[in-house]
């Protein structure tokens, strides 16, 4: 199902039909409104084609959709299927319910990375940004201030480690500042239509003002994946990244994917390639998991669990959502 959605009628056209009033007790009434009638319908016209034109190619409910023969898993939060070649949403349940996203957060701060930079680029880590200035629970790559780093192997960092150090890093990279780099954040969100999205931070640690929808998830993942290098970054296995001492010295790390189906702890859907996806958990936001999948065939899809109880119902439950697939 398609849907445009409503948009604010432009200051213009309320400063036309004050100016319309005002003349009116003027006595110039018929020719205002026919100028502000002309103005309004041309505007209105321009803003559902605009409409039009966003949501193409897109997957688009205004609502949740049922898939027959498959309810679920309760205690899971939402979920979200979508076939990006049949531009349709095969299965949403509570898609537009407001939640945490964790380090789904993440997807964003790799877009913005990647519209915004070049991989070759070189990161020298500020005090913000090591790992000793986040919680000792947090998920890390063990950044050091005064490490260098190439922004290339921060994003291996960001998306198979889901390094909350590494979105530090790259935030300030692109933006001098976290603040200025959030700000960004959401104002993609905004041309991307996640309407129902607000980020606080680059990496998804909780805050309650920082949410998102497992269909705003979509619209973003699916920005994403029209970049070959992001595709490339969350379909590795397992990546060695080379970086600067703040000596000088070489150092070395490899980083390797928190996904289960990358690291073999999750049995794989039997009708599709998981070509890579993005984690996220915390407290508040349960167990998360958005995933680009691909038929033998070649058609797309794009899958979302979001606020898993833990980690073996969240796999059990994609795993069954993708193999509703025929």
């Amino acid at each position: 199902m398609k849907c445009i959605s409503k948009r604010r009628r432009p200051q213009a056209v309320i400063l036309a039909l004050a100016l319309g009033l005002t003349m009116t007790a003027g006595g110039c009434a018929g020719t205002q409104t026919a100028v502000v009638t002309e103005y309004e319908t041309e505007q209105y016209n321009r803003s559902l084609q605009e409409g039009s034109l966003l949501s193409e190619g897109l997957c688009v409910a205004e609502s949740d959709v049922a898939l027959e023969g498959y309810a679920g898993t309760e205690g899971v939060t939402s979920e979200g299927l979508f076939d990006l070649s049949g531009e349709t949403v095969l299965y949403g349940s509570s898609i537009h319910e407001r939640l945490y996203p964790a380090s789904v957060t993440k997807i964003m701060t790799a877009l913005l990375a990647l519209e915004n930079g070049s991989l070759e680029d070189e990161v020298t880590i500020s005090q913000n940004a090591a790992a000793d200035s986040f919680p000792s629970d947090a998920s890390l790559i063990g950044l050091r201030q005064g490490e260098v780093w190439s922004l290339e192997d921060l994003l291996y960092a960001l998306l198979l480690r889901s390094g909350n150090d590494a979105a530090t890093a790259i935030a300030e990279y692109v933006d001098g500042t976290e603040a200025a780099f959030v700000e960004r954040m959401n104002a993609r969100a905004a041309e991307l239509m996640a309407n129902n999205t607000h980020y606080v931070n680059p990496h998804g640690l909780h805050d309650d003002n920082h949410y998102t929808t497992a269909y705003d998830i979509y619209l973003i993942f699916n920005a994403c994946i029209q970049n070959e290098e992001f595709v490339k970054i969350i379909g590795t296995a397992s990546h060695t990244a080379q970086y600067r001492n703040p000596d000088g010295s070489a150092g070395e790390t490899v980083i390797e994917p928190t996904n289960w189906y990358a690291s073999g702890a999750a049995d794989l859907p039997s009708n599709m390639t998981v070509v890579g996806g993005k984690t996220g958990t915390t407290g508040e936001a349960g167990n998360c998991l958005v995933l680009l999948n691909e038929t033998s065939e070649g058609n797309r899809y794009i899958s979302i669990v979001m606020g898993a109880p833990d980690r073996p119902v969240l796999y059990k439950d994609m795993t069954a959502m993708i193999e509703t697939v025929k």
